[in-house]
This record gives C-alpha cells, sequence and structure tokens, in this order.
C-alpha cells in the first residue's frame, strides 16, 4: 500500500494578481503552506540480475545467484512517477482559494487541518473537512474571503488522504474466480483466520498462494486498473525495508472496493491504470518481490473504511458453481 502520511508545509511568500469586482488590478504578498515532501525515483537505478532458475524460469532479481550460473546483469531506472493527490491554492479576487487535484483514475478520500488562518475570515463551524475526489478531477474545497485589502493573508494547511469512496459497501452476484489458469491448484500458505504475517486490518483476509515463479496471473473479478507497480525485483523478510519493493496491479470493482495482486513478477505486467480488465484477463505474472520470504501471489481485496484500509472476506468459484473458501495448507483450484 501507498503511504497515506499527513503532508505537512512550510510557509513560502508569493505574489499574486488579484482582481476586484471594479476591475483594478493590485499585487498581494500570500504567505502559504505549500511543501510537499515528494520523492521521484526518475533517475535512480538498480542492478538487475536475470538468469533461469531450476525450472527453466526465468528469475528477476537483486542478488546475483548463489550457483555458478550465466547471468545478465543490467542497471535499470525505477520507473514512472507515481500518481499523487495534492492541495493547491490561489489568491483572486480578494479570495484565498484551496482547490484538491486526483491524479488517480479512482475516487479518493481526503482530509484537511487547517493550522493558520490569519487576516482571513474562519469558514463555518459546520464545514466539514472531508472529502470524495472524483477520479482525475480538480475539485474546489474551500473559500476564505480575505480580511484586508493589501494585508498578506496567512494560511498554513496539512491533508492526508486514502484510495476509495468510505460509503463503498462489497457486493458482488458471483463469487471470485481463482486468479490463477482453470483447472490450476495451489496451496494456500496464508488465509484467515491463520495468517503468520496477515495480522492487520488490511491483510486479515488476504490469501497467500505458493507458486513458482512465472506464473500467469488472471483477475478474479472485473474491473478498472488504478495503479501498477512493476520495476521492482528485491525481496527481503523486512516489511519495513522490503515492503515497498513489491510489484504489484491494484483493480477497482464497480461497488467502490478494489483488489491487490502483489509479489508480481519484474516487468510481466501487462495492464497500465485506466484500462478495463475482464474476469480471467492475463495481467501478470508471479514472482516474489517486496516482504516475501519464497514465491507467492498476495491476493486481497479491500475498502476504505473512513481513511482506514480494511480487507474482506471473499469466497472463490468451486466445481457447479459453489462457494469455496480457501483455507490454510491445503490447495485451491480454479474452476
Amino acid at each position: 500500500m501507498r503511504s497515506n502520511a499527513w503532508k505537512t508545509a512550510g510557509s513560502e511568500s508569493t505574489s499574486v494578481s488579484c482582481h476586484n469586482a471594479n476591475s483594478r488590478s493590485r499585487t498581494s504578498a500570500l504567505l502559504i503552506s505549500a511543501v510537499l515532501l515528494i520523492t521521484s525515483a526518475l533517475g535512480l537505478a538498480q542492478t538487475l540480475y536475470k538468469y533461469k532458475g531450476p525450472d527453466g524460469e526465468w528469475v528477476y532479481t537483486d542478488r546475483a545467484p548463489e550457483e555458478e550460473a550465466s547471468s545478465e546483469v543490467r542497471d535499470l531506472p525505477t520507473g514512472e512517477k507515481d500518481p499523487v493527490v495534492s492541495v493547491q491554492h490561489r489568491l483572486l479576487d480578494q479570495q484565498f482559494q484551496l482547490y484538491a487535484r486526483n491524479e488517480f483514475y479512482a475516487p479518493v478520500e481526503l482530509v484537511l487541518a487547517l493550522d493558520v488562518l490569519e487576516d482571513v475570515k474562519m469558514p463555518p463551524a459546520e464545514q466539514s473537512m472531508r472529502w470524495v475526489l472524483p477520479p482525475r478531477s480538480d475539485t474546489e474545497l474551500l473559500q476564505f474571503d480575505a480580511l484586508h485589502e493589501f494585508a498578506a493573508p496567512r494560511v498554513s494547511y496539512r491533508y492526508i488522504y486514502l484510495h476509495g469512496d468510505p460509503e463503498a459497501e462489497h457486493s458482488t452476484d458471483r463469487a471470485y474466480r481463482a486468479p490463477f489458469a482453470l483447472a490450476n491448484k495451489f496451496k494456500v500458505s496464508q488465509a484467515f483466520p491463520i495468517g503468520v504475517t496477515h495480522n492487520t486490518a488490511d491483510s486479515y483476509y488476504a490469501v497467500d498462494f505458493v507458486m513458482p515463479i512465472g506464473t500467469d496471473i488472471y483477475a478474479a473479478r472485473e474491473g478498472m486498473v488504478i495503479e501498477v507497480a512493476s520495476t521492482n525485483y528485491r525481496a527481503g523478510p523486512d516489511p519495513e525495508e522490503d515492503g515497498s519493493s513489491a510489484n504489484l496491479v491494484r483493480i477497482l470493482h464497480d461497488d467502490g472496493t478494489f483488489a491487490i495482486y502483489a509479489h508480481l513478477n519484474w516487468n510481466t505486467i501487462r495492464v497500465r491504470p485506466g484500462d478495463e480488465v475482464k474476469r480471467g484477463e492475463y495481467i501478470a505474472d508471479s514472482g516474489n518481490t517486496g516482504f516475501s520470504s519464497g514465491p507467492h501471489l498476495h491476493f486481497v481485496v479491500l475498502r476504505n473504511n473512513g481513511m482506514r484500509v480494511q480487507s474482506i472476506p471473499v469466497v472463490f468459484e468451486g466445481p457447479n458453481g459453489i462457494d469455496i473458501k480457501a483455507e490454510f495448507g491445503r490447495d485451491l483450484a480454479a474452476y
């Protein structure tokens, strides 16, 4: 999951052109909070080792093979900048305005905190500081009237955001398709209520399938791709250090929930944000990236439960349309 930490700010001085009702032009100095800690991975590179595993599968990793083997070594950029949600500002016609830009192909819940308001009228006490931003949108949040014509308003704010509409409820008239090829089966290594690492709200009902690197992964339900991470090849046992290195696909469903397919293989993802995918459509290959002790697929369905990510229990389609629960230590087959 991407971080939803508060975005905080310092102050900066900006010259803003203002126009009043009589079209007279004035200039004010505006002190605002506008510093976001955004780190771009563009230009950074990692060392990639490519070689064939014991079963002939291609392995992509940041570690050289333990045994003598012919391997290809590459230095590759880490990928494009991720979409974000940003809060921006302007002073127009003696009004200080705050608006949000959502770059994701999904609704996003945003919470705003106003830390400093000087030389502007206070917002009404009943003003909500939560918004649901539509996908790929610019949304006006607040307007404040400047109290003095030539004084410099000073506004400081923080914000936090999370994928999904908090009003969304899980609803489907069909069990999920197992996310691999029909007639294949794989062992379940974690599933509720037994989970060694599935001990947070966003992972309680996640299912881990043990499978070789390079196994075809298919969409368990139709929806729109809203996030992709495809250029990682690191794996390790430390959730803090390795967790952000998982390749994944996030798909938004028509009920507002979304599924995550994680630990995918390097450079095998065949969908992009904005793509509509069908149930059973090939999306990527399984791998061993991120916080992982061995090759497997992590599958989970989530919802935004009011700025808190919550996993949802799901069932898979079995023979003759019966519902099957994934159980720890047992094989699950795709029908």
